[in-house]
This record gives C-alpha cells, sequence and structure tokens, in this order.
C-alpha cells in the first residue's frame, strides 16, 4: 500500500519569518492575539531552568481546576492547544473511524485525524462520526454558538457514541459566557489556550477539561516535559488573571466596530464577528490583495487555505494599527 504523504497546514503569524528573510518590517494583521494584554508582574526564575519540570504539573493543574471549578483529574496540559488536539486524536480514534469538521475552520483538526487515518467529513452524514470538532468562536469568521445549542450539539454526540471536541481558543476574547469549560460530560473534550488572551503565542501553553478516564489516557500519550519552566511559570501568573480580560473584551468591542465601519467605507464586506478578528470578503484574489497590503507593511491572513480564495483574515489591533490597515485597504482596493 502507498504510504500517504500530509502536507503541513498554514497558519498566520509569519512575522518572525519575514524579518529573518529581508528583514520587512510588518504589522502583524495575521495573528489574532489580545492587542489589550493584561499587565502581568511576572519574571522568570532562572533556575527553573536547571531542574526539568513536574511532568505531572501537580501545581499547574490544580490552579487550572480550582479557576474553573474542577478536579485536577479533569484538567490535562500540553506544548499549545495544538498538542492537545494531536493527543486527543491519538487517545480516541482508530483507522479508519470518522470525523466531521465543518469548513471553513482550523485545518489542524482534519489533518490530526487524518494522521490517525481516520476520515474526515465535511458537515453531516448518515455515519455517526467518532469525534465531531467546533471551534467557539470560530477560526476564521469569529461566528459564536451560542451555548444552549453547544450543548444540544454535546449530547448528539454522546447519543452517537462519539465526543466533541471544543475548541475555544478565542472565547476568553469573545464570551466566556458561551463556554462549557464548568460542564462535565464524558462525550466532551474543552480546548483551552493562553496564547490569544495574554498575545503570548512564543510561549505556547495549551490546557483542557475532559472525563478522568480520557485525561489519563491522554497524559500517558503526552511527551514528557511538553510544557517547558517558561511557559509553566507564565501560565501560574497568568490564569489568575482572567478577570482582567473583561476589560481587553470591551476595548476589543470598541476597535472591531470601528474597523468595521471603515471596512464598509472601503466598499467590503466582512463575516458578522463576536471575535478579535474579522473575515473579510473580496472582489479580486485574497493573494493579490495579500500582496498588495504586504507591500504596504501589513501582513493579513490569506484564506485561501480555508477554502477561501477571495477572503482574508484580519485581528482587530489598536486603533493606529488599526487606521493603517484601512488606509492600506482603500490604497490596494480596486
Amino acid at each position: 500500500m502507498k504510504r500517504r504523504i500530509f502536507g503541513r497546514v498554514l497558519h498566520g503569524g509569519t512575522q518572525k519569518w519575514l524579518q529573518e528573510h529581508d528583514g520587512r518590517e510588518v504589522v502583524d494583521f495575521s495573528a489574532s492575539l489580545n492587542p489589550f494584554p493584561p499587565r502581568l508582574d511576572w519574571s522568570c526564575d532562572p533556575a527553573a531552568a536547571s531542574m526539568y519540570p513536574d511532568d505531572r504539573y501537580e501545581a499547574l493543574r490544580g490552579l487550572v481546576a480550582r479557576t474553573f471549578g474542577r478536579n485536577p483529574e479533569e484538567v490535562t496540559v500540553g506544548n499549545g492547544s495544538i498538542e492537545l488536539i494531536r493527543v486527543f486524536c491519538r487517545a480516541v480514534l482508530e483507522p479508519g473511524d470518522r470525523v466531521r469538521v465543518d469548513p471553513p475552520t482550523f485545518g489542524e483538526y482534519a489533518l490530526s485525524a487524518e494522521l490517525c487515518g481516520a476520515r474526515v467529513q465535511e458537515g453531516a452524514s448518515a455515519h455517526a462520526e467518532r469525534i465531531r470538532f467546533l471551534c467557539n468562536p470560530n477560526n476564521p469568521d469569529g461566528a459564536l454558538v451560542p451555548r444552549d445549542r453547544t450543548i444540544s450539539i454535546l449530547e448528539e454526540c454522546g447519543v452517537n457514541g462519539g465526543y466533541l471536541f471544543l475548541d475555544e481558543a478565542f472565547i476568553e476574547l469573545s464570551d466566556p459566557a458561551a463556554s462549557l469549560a464548568d460542564l462535565r460530560h464524558p462525550a466532551l473534550f474543552v480546548s483551552r489556550s493562553l496564547t490569544k488572551a495574554f498575545a503570548v503565542p512564543g510561549l505556547r501553553f495549551g490546557y483542557g477539561f475532559a472525563d478522568p478516564d480520557l485525561v489519563e489516557r491522554m497524559e500517558v500519550l503526552r511527551l514528557p516535559w511538553s510544557v517547558n519552566a517558561v511557559a509553566e511559570q507564565f501560565a501560574m501568573a497568568a490564569i489568575p488573571r482572567f478577570a482582567a480580560l473583561e476589560e481587553s473584551r470591551r476595548r476589543i468591542r470598541e476597535e472591531r466596530e470601528w474597523l468595521e465601519a471603515r471596512i464598509r467605507a472601503c466598499g467590503l464586506t466582512c463575516s458578522p464577528s463576536s471575535a478579535n478578528y474579522l473575515l473579510l470578503h473580496l472582489p479580486l484574489p485574497a493573494p493579490d490583495l495579500s500582496s498588495c497590503l504586504l507591500a504596504h507593511g501589513i501582513l493579513v491572513r490569506d484564506c485561501t487555505s480555508f477554502g477561501l480564495p477571495r477572503s482574508i483574515r484580519v485581528a482587530v489591533r489598536t486603533r493606529e494599527e488599526n487606521r493603517r490597515l484601512a488606509e492600506a485597504l482603500t490604497a490596494c482596493l480596486p
């Protein structure tokens, strides 16, 4: 049997690559990070690098559990939420299992399932799915599924013997009331991340909630010491500061409304969003506009890889940066 060759999923956040290859300075609208992260009284203890982390992460998992009203054995951690996706699939899937992914959405779901030999289907089918992936709010459009609807989807998955993998990477910047992180259900896995809310993509820390039996399987499959000491120390400082994200959400809503108005003034439309990013629909191919914006020092997320060849995703940033984006759009649009 010929072995299938998989390609890497394309992501935003290529600012560092651009700087290293041609020295280009850009404003990065391709990575959807909190433009107003809470200030943390935090510094890394250099002594932490001289010891292995506690691979059980008892203190870290205990803090997450207390913050969300869970038990430590219901919490797993990893090197970013992408590691959680990969390990979850390895823990749950067998070759030939069916997985539901509703595009456009985050590309790592399908790839992680396919790496385990699963069959990925788009939308509902007559076959029961072993996993249904749901990103809430969704990436790239920012659509938020209400909590009661998400619970209904979860119950459907449970009746059919499957799992709901609920990715809440952006929910702290959208509406935490829509989260299911407080809900115990044997068919539910909730994935979270500090990357977006605290604007620390370089640290790589993800965490999740699930039934203790599933968490135990995932902990066996997770690579040892996958959360490094620096990320662990940052997480211990950041998690108690979740309440401060309310101010971030308020300011993001204001900037999103301001930016939406400027986008409409340019003659473009965008999908309704509850998140810190907007999906713009274009009258020309996305690569053409992306290239022109880059020439103006603006890096955006070309959504061709999402199956949207005439759309781009832009982060909501500070007022001055959003103004620069609006001016660049005016200059680049026909």
